[in-house]
């Protein structure tokens, strides 16, 4: 008999990226290997039988945390799980996996993105005064700290380190379980050749032109570092390079800022915003190198798009991504986005088209797009569940 599994999440909507897109993802490589699953979401879209929204008459983008783990609560005693698996700290869980890394570390980490020093201070302070985000940090902390509660999976060794650091979480409570991608569909060569082209035709350049052109994808552009990231591109604009180097930024994020930027440093014609992306994969496949200079990010899915490609990618040690290659071999591996020296370092060694070989070689060598796929996810997931299955009947507990 298969096992049945709920995996929780605030909403119910993969256009939104992140834990969303990612935990559906998981969700589909999970019911590859037999077990049944549902997703239980606040708010959302039933896009299939087993997707459930379970707080659709509350008014209001947001629902309150004790509002939905009573909803939670009420529909797992009525339906029956095995494994109740969720990547918000509620009571009754089996299984805690926060996506966004903890919020203890997410809102220093999001006041350390600020430039000022006045405003690093002033947004660390007024994170406590957001009454939700305290309700979590406050659900989390007692979902994590000390040697009792849920199993919890870690997307990173970042995130390992959060919760000891944070919640003094016994270890033996952790479980690394790195991030992936859905890597099984196919890249298809013409529509990418098509992709490079327009690219290369809105940044002025010919077919005969061969730039090194380095992606840069996310939605907040501040906190993933797009301010030092064309800080670095001006350096490197004045350094002798193989290939010109050449940045794409791909993102609803607000952009008018950073072209006012570029424009200011006077590197405007090396800098091409392109908005929206509805399929980020598309992109990676035409550029050359991907690069997220975050101030912080559990585990970016982006970088790990560009991994499977086969592209070489430039990331910060606030990035549990860095778990999933070598630095110096795979790609480039920051201590700070504000080193901006060492940001344009590193964008300058793939201004070279054999740096770019060699680092795509190594990552076909090594076969990373089968350490980054979703697959594995699932398959590390099925023996976490299957421990945690195992303690409760020792225990002489179940859920049906």
């Amino acid at each position: 008999m298969s096992k049945r599994v709920a995996i929780i999440v605030e909403r119910a909507d993969v256009s939104l990226g992140g834990a969303e897109r990612s935990m559906s993802e998981v969700a589909g490589g999970l019911s590859a290997l037999g077990l049944e699953v549902d997703l239980l979401a606040a708010k959302g879209q039933a896009t299939g039988p087993n997707v459930h929204i379970l707080c659709a008459d509350v008014r209001g983008e947001r629902v309150p945390l004790s509002v939905f783990a009573d909803a939670v609560r009420r529909h797992v005693e009525r339906t029956g799980y095995d494994i109740v698996h969720s990547v918000l700290p509620l009571p009754g869980i089996d299984l805690y996996q926060p996506r966004g890394g903890t919020y203890a570390e997410s809102i220093l980490r999001y006041a350390a993105s600020y430039p000022s020093p006045l405003m690093r201070r002033w947004k660390a302070w007024t994170a406590f005064a957001n009454i939700r985000r305290l309700k979590l940090l406050r659900a989390e902390r007692q979902c994590c700290q000390g040697s009792t509660g849920p199993m919890i999976s870690a997307l990173s060794q970042y995130v390992v380190e959060q919760l000891t650091r944070h919640y003094g979480t016994d270890p033996r409570r952790i479980v690394r379980t790195l991030n992936g991608v859905d890597t099984d569909r196919p890249i298809d060569a013409g529509a990418t050749n098509d992709c490079r082209r327009r690219i290369l035709g809105r940044l002025g350049l010919q077919d005969g032109q061969e730039p090194a052109l380095f992606l840069f994808a996310a939605h907040n552009f501040r906190l993933k570092g797009l301010h030092p990231l064309i800080r670095a591109m001006q350096v490197v604009g004045g350094l002798r390079t193989e290939q010109l180097a050449y940045l794409v930024v791909a993102g609803g994020g607000e952009s008018a800022m950073y072209s006012r930027l570029a424009t200011r440093l006077g590197i405007e014609e090396r800098v091409l915003f392109l908005g929206a992306v509805k399929d980020i994969r598309g992109v990676v496949s035409a550029i050359d190198v991907g690069v997220l200079p975050t101030y912080y990010d559990p585990s970016s899915r982006f970088i790990l798009e560009v991994l499977a490609a086969g592209k070489p990618v430039i990331t910060t040690r606030f990035n549990g991504a860095t778990d999933h290659f070598i630095d110096g071999r795979h790609g480039k591996v920051i201590d700070s986005p504000d080193n901006i020296t060492a940001l344009a370092d590193a964008i300058r060694h793939f201004t070279s088209a054999a740096s770019i070989r060699t680092a795509s070689q190594a990552i076909e060598n090594d076969d990373l797009r089968s350490h980054v796929s979703v697959r594995r996810v699932a398959r590390e997931l099925l023996q976490l569940y299957d421990t945690i299955f195992e303690a409760r009947r020792q225990r002489g507990q179940g859920r049906r």
